[in-house]
């Protein structure tokens, strides 16, 4: 007889797993199907692990400059292997974590590759094939968290040898000598960042006018300037044709800006163009499930799909393609299948977009939250921004970061606090003050009058809010 449940999720990411913890929290019998690794991508190769390794990079390049806070550390070096185990046991107790909280909940855990063959409009059945051959699982609601996989260039898939994705550039068999970063978008550029650091001579490819292109254009000017000044070679409003991939290196024609063809010869290759979303072969064409035109699952904003019981959530459906959001639209969806079920005790709450951080752990970090400068003037606000350098602040200073700014942009007529972006040291931590404002619905006058801690870095956020009404104090 099949396994009956309330709800049954499909995939065990930073999604899945949380959908299926708060599900099991309100009551309801639940389970979920794994075909790897519980913590899916993000826990186990994506997020987590990659942090890791530009944790070693940040203290290899500070261990390097040593001389800077009056210290001396020579012959330093760097162990590919080490810096690499390092990473993945980091990623191992995690995964480790969320195995616990499975059992800790009383969550089913089905390992197996999951299809979904029935919805009675209630819910569906779910077909998983794994080492113990196929089971069929029943629920009143099905959630689909099936997550995304790396974009592959048409001319040149990913061998693991020369031609990396992500996962690739994690668990590297070798330190490459010169390295070819195509996309600059947050994994691009975090994994240029993570080999420039440990010394590889890294360039960067990027079709758009500016690098991390989705960022305010200040920030992006700045990240240029800061990366070349690293050693970097930055190349924006570019273009590869002519792959050639041999066993040792990898031959590629870059086109610049300006029209101009060279052709380029590199030891490894990373492509880092964007994202598919995992959607084949798991049954919804069978069901009438509708994508969208970028074939992500439609959903409404609490991650119902077009076929009643069945919901989707984190990166198979519409951006941003983050974990925390996917997390939220977990929650979210958990709590609205909950209150479908006749707990009068939840109240979900439809998924905001404009309150979604976005950060990027390269070096100088990279969050920002809501409207850019240009975006806002372009919905028709006007706008005032301010923004504050991290030369004008006290702690940067003795950290030795002096590198960095925050910019508020504001709506000139209500005070309402529209974006904020923020490029130096720790702004990845700092980033939530804004996130929670804007949640809040804050204006520049809430701002002014909240009390920052001296001496931190949060600071120059106060000041950047002071700044866009010509108020600054340190500058």
């Amino acid at each position: 007889m099949a396994d009956t449940y309330d709800v049954i999720v499909l995939g065990s990411g930073p999604g899945g797993y949380v959908a299926a913890i708060r599900s099991a929290q309100l009551g309801l019998k639940t389970a979920i199907v794994e075909r790897e690794l519980l913590g899916g991508i993000c826990l186990n190769w994506g997020c987590i692990p990659t942090k890791a390794l530009l944790r070693s990079a940040e203290v290899f390049h500070q261990m390097k400059h040593a001389k800077n806070y009056g210290l001396a550390a020579e012959n330093i070096t760097a162990d590919l292997n080490a810096v690499v185990q390092r990473s993945r046991g980091v990623a191992k107790q995690l995964n480790q974590g969320v195995t616990h909280l499975m059992k800790k909940n009383k969550i089913a855990v089905h390992m197996g590759t999951g299809k979904l063959v029935a919805s009675n409009g209630t819910g569906g059945k779910l077909e998983v094939t794994g080492e113990k051959g196929t089971e069929t699982l029943t629920a009143k609601h099905i959630i689909i968290a099936t997550g995304a996989r790396a974009r592959d260039l048409p001319n040149a898939k990913a061998d693991g040898e020369r031609v990396w994705t992500y996962r690739h550039a994690m668990t590297p068999k070798e330190m490459p000598s010169k390295l070819l970063v195509i996309g600059s978008g947050a994994i691009g550029i975090e994994f240029a960042s993570f080999y420039n650091d440990m010394g590889v001579d890294v360039t960067v490819v990027e079709m758009m006018d500016r690098i991390v292109p989705v960022e305010d254009a200040d920030v992006s000017s700045f990240l240029e300037k800061a990366l070349t000044k690293q050693g970097m070679k930055i190349m924006t409003g570019a273009k590869t044709s002519d792959l050639a991939v041999g066993k040792d290196s990898v031959k590629v024609t870059i086109t610049d800006k300006t029209g101009k063809a060279a052709t380029h010869e590199f030891s490894h290759m990373i492509v880092a163009i964007g994202i598919v979303p995992n959607v084949e072969n798991i049954g919804l064409e069978d069901l009438g499930i509708e994508p969208d035109k970028r074939f992500h699952i439609k959903t409404d904003d609490y991650g119902r799909t077009n076929v009643k019981g069945i919901w989707a959530i984190g990166d198979c459906v519409d951006g941003p393609w983050l974990a925390h959001k996917a997390s939220h639209e977990g929650v979210t969806a958990a709590e609205s299948i909950a209150k479908e079920l006749g707990n009068k005790d939840v109240h979900p709450h439809a998924l905001d977009r404009r309150n979604i951080p976005g950060c990027t752990y390269c070096h100088p970090q990279i969050a920002s939250v809501g409207m850019t400068e240009a975006k806002a003037k372009e919905a028709g606000y006007e706008v005032k921004a301010g923004t504050f350098p991290f030369i004008g602040n006290g702690k940067a200073i003795a950290l030795g970061e002096p590198e960095g700014f925050v910019k508020t942009v504001f709506d000139a007529k209500t005070g309402e606090l529209l974006g904020a972006h923020m490029i130096g040291a720790e702004v990845t931590e700092m980033i939530q003050g804004y996130v929670v404002g804007k949640t809040l619905e804050t204006t520049e006058a809430e701002l002014m009058q909240t009390v920052f801690p001296h001496p931190t870095i949060s600071e120059a956020m106060h000041e950047s809010v002071l700044a866009a009404y010509g108020r600054a104090l340190h500058i």
